[in-house]
């Protein structure tokens, strides 16, 4: 990577193709970080890890993907830079590390969610170690749990934020 950028961590599925509407989106949320000026930290695998790299590298930006030697795949072609990682622990510890920046969470499914929830209580009891972070949610698919846990607990509801594309990133990243 060339200069350090601020980095936002991306959050999402490793099962949509290109072509298919959650890997389209998740192209427009890496090339829209990246014309902000900002780095794209993922999984680093397929599915949206690789259409959010895809998007951050096709506008110039800069992309880390975080690895698990759990699995036998290789990191996609985007990655700019890989780190690797032994257990979906240390992932999942790197992957909110790097988030210095925020968060972007895209419809997933458990890991997603394993993702979300991490980020979601380390904010809501003021546990990230350089203080709060946007947590910023795209799209419709997570809005039943987000209007769940707000009513369960209604003192994280600013905590997590659901926008509808991702050309409303600027709020919450500003351009570097």
């Amino acid at each position: 990577m060339g200069q350090e950028r601020q980095v936002v961590s991306v959050f999402g599925s490793g099962d949509p193709r290109p072509g298919e509407t959650d890997y389209e989106l998740a192209m427009a949320v890496g090339k829209r970080l990246a014309e902000l000026g900002y780095a794209v930290a993922n999984g680093g695998y397929g599915g949206t890890m690789e259409a959010s790299a895809r998007g951050a590298m096709s506008a110039g930006g800069d992309t880390i993907g975080v690895t698990c030697s759990i699995w036998s795949s290789s990191p996609n072609k985007f990655i700019d830079r890989m780190i690797a990682t032994a257990s979906l622990q240390e992932r999942l510890s790197k992957l909110i590390e790097l988030g210095r920046s925020g968060y972007v969470v895209l419809p997933g499914a458990t890991g997603t969610l394993a993702e979300l929830a991490w980020v979601w209580e380390l904010s809501c009891k003021g546990l990230m170690q350089s203080g709060p972070r946007p947590i910023v949610c795209v799209g419709p698919f997570w809005r039943p749990l987000i209007d769940m846990m707000n009513s369960a607990r209604p003192s994280c509801a600013d905590s997590v934020t659901l926008i509808d594309s991702p050309e409303e990133l600027e709020t919450f990243f500003p351009s570097e």
